[in-house]
């Protein structure tokens, strides 16, 4: 049976004595179905907020106040590497399984090849810490405390052949306060969505690709987090009251899309939704993840309490965790995740400077029975295949005047093919006047 799961990081030691929780336990491995459990977990770290990223191999946890990443094995279950970086980390996501974006405390975006070691650092594009990052294959999404969000072009950061610096490619600059949270939509078109969550109580919808504003949302208290629906018909918004919302994008009585009106994009909207509250104080909302049908919400608390809400009753349903400490990051797993060729037994260690670029990877399958595959694993050429080049080069080598007996067979076959479909054609242009005279009696 499919079992979706979930991962949770916390910051820094817990507040009170709980025998039931290691205290030095900062990243933990839950199953949301059928019954909530804490599968295993991982020690010795203490996250920000939106400093999580988690491949298939490993996990990424940027610690707070410092300028470390620990990196953990997921298979081998324990702590792997720790990677020191020249600046503060405030912000992780992972483009793909194999690059890690981190984003630092002096405005810059670091790209980390995890397989290679290969790593690129863009100018200090922003003025303050970059709070939270955001990707999809050929974009990256940067939000700072600074109230601005850049655009990025991944190829244009990884190209090997550019050395010029790299700028973005546009900016997101509606906000007047800091961006707290970044939600990329899941359409693959020109027409995808960004959300943005913001310290002056707004959530602004974009168009990133084309640095359109669609829609600006304004709230009655601060959004921290973010999570689009899986249709993009909505978005989940966790406050600093401890309170989360649900903005709908879509509206019944409407023929066309809100978020494409041109008569709506430069009116903010003001939400008249009520709030989903839980029974008892549990803090502020740090962080929320979408269950992958959309039907229930996942939110981590400043309190360690970690909530269960139902979508479709709009309301709280159960505590399923307390984890004794803020609940800074909590991220949704996939399903059905995608099938790689590769994958990173090992991380290799980020290095300044050019050097060969080597990829380090394990085969997640077989070799396969292909000619070429034979060929990769057998010393020297085999003979099967020397044989079949030796052969197909005496083909190509044969005189001219066997090319051209084969040119005159065509030309022949060629002429007899034509001289059947003009036959064809003139016994249609026959039958067709027969018609057309029994039709003219008839009349």
């Amino acid at each position: 049976m499919l079992s979706e799961a979930f991962i949770t990081a916390i910051r820094a030691q817990p507040k009170t004595a709980n025998t039931a929780i290691a205290k030095d336990i900062g990243i933990y491995l839950h199953e949301l179905h059928p019954t909530p459990t804490i599968r295993s977990s991982f020690k010795k770290s203490s996250a920000p907020v939106n400093a999580l990223a988690v491949s298939s191999t490993h996990i990424f946890a940027a610690q707070a106040d410092k300028a470390v990443v620990h990196v953990y094995s997921r298979e081998r279950g324990n702590q792997e590497a720790l990677i020191s970086f020249p600046e503060r980390i405030h912000s992780l996501t992972l483009i793909g399984d194999t690059v890690l974006a981190l984003g630092t405390a002096e405005g810059r975006v670091i790209l980390w090849e995890v397989c290679t070691g290969r790593q690129v650092s863009t100018p200090a594009a922003h003025f303050q810490s970059v709070s939270t990052l955001a990707a999809t294959q050929s974009h990256l999404l940067s939000g700072s405390e600074d109230s601005n969000i850049h655009v990025w072009s991944l190829p244009q950061l990884l190209s090997l052949s550019s050395k010029e610096t790299s700028e973005p490619l546009r900016s997101l600059s509606n906000h007047r306060a800091a961006i707290t949270n970044l939600a990329l939509g899941h359409s693959a078109s020109t027409t995808n969505i960004c959300v943005s969550a913001s310290r002056d109580n707004t959530v602004v919808v974009w168009n990133y690709l084309s640095g359109d504003l669609l829609r600006t949302f304004l709230l009655p208290s601060t959004p921290l987090c973010l999570a689009v629906d899986p249709c993009d018909r909505a978005v989940y918004v966790g406050f600093e009251d401890g309170s989360v919302q649900l903005i709908e994008f879509l509206q019944s009585n409407s023929a066309n899309h809100p978020l494409y009106d041109p008569k709506l994009q430069n009116t903010p909207m003001q939400s008249t939704l009520v709030p989903w509250t839980a029974p008892s104080d549990v803090g502020s909302t740090l962080c929320i993840g979408l269950s992958y049908d959309g039907t229930c919400l996942i939110s981590g608390h400043a309190s360690g309490k970690i909530a269960f809400w139902d979508t479709g009753r709009r309301l709280f349903s159960a505590e399923i965790a307390d984890l004794n400490a803020p609940v800074t990051n909590l991220l949704m797993q996939s399903l059905l995740p995608k099938k790689l060729s590769t994958k990173a037994a090992t991380v290799v260690k980020p290095r300044l400077g050019e050097g060969n670029y080597i990829f380090t990877a394990q085969l997640t399958g077989s070799l396969g029975v292909s000619k070429f595959d034979h060929a990769v694993s057998t010393p020297g050429f085999p003979a099967e295949m020397l044989e079949d080049a030796i052969l197909r080069f005496s083909q190509f080598s044969q005189p001219a005047a066997a090319s051209s007996s084969g040119h005159e067979q065509l030309r022949k076959e060629n002429e007899d093919l034509w001289k059947i479909i003009n036959d064809q054609r003139e016994l249609q242009k026959k039958t067709w006047e027969k018609y057309t005279k029994l039709k003219a009696k008839e009349a």
